[in-house]
């Protein structure tokens, strides 16, 4: 439409019943569109909301353990933990202490090493064991 003065402008749109948008209020002079703005505000969020429902949420799945564990129940919790890697989230390892077993943390550290190991052909090492008060967590993630 070229440069006009406001008064015309408004006055065209309201001729043809649309609403006149201020596109960018810091140029010289300031540029406005003839638009519809309830549809354009309606198509941004139906555009907000379809990008929305395309994302993915990520959760985190926690197995927990003892330093003891007997085989059958690792293989259990491993199997588990395989299932939730193939699915897309992530697993946060917990292996509790209660008790004498926080002098043999080593034990712990075995047995979330030998997890790691085993599971490594569907899963990284996101972070390595560590002691957080009387437990120690690993988090693994699919590769």
């Amino acid at each position: 439409m070229g440069v006009m003065d406001i008064e015309s402008a408004l006055k065209l749109a309201d001729e043809r019943e649309l609403d006149l948008v201020e596109i960018s209020p810091d140029a010289n002079p300031p540029v406005c569109k003839i638009m519809d703005y309830r549809k354009y505000k309606f198509e941004k969020a139906k555009k907000l909301r379809k990008a929305r429902k395309k994302q993915a949420t990520l959760t985190i799945k926690e197995i927990r353990m003892r330093p003891l564990i007997d085989t059958h129940d690792y293989e259990f919790k491993k199997r588990n933990a395989r299932k939730y890697i193939a699915h897309g989230d992530k697993v946060k390892v917990t292996i509790r202490f209660r008790g004498r077993e926080m002098s043999h943390q080593e034990l712990g550290a075995k047995i979330l090493t030998r997890l790691a190991s085993e599971l490594e052909d569907i899963a990284k090492v996101e972070s390595k064991p560590k002691m957080e008060g009387r437990q120690m967590v690993m988090t693994l993630m699919a590769l």
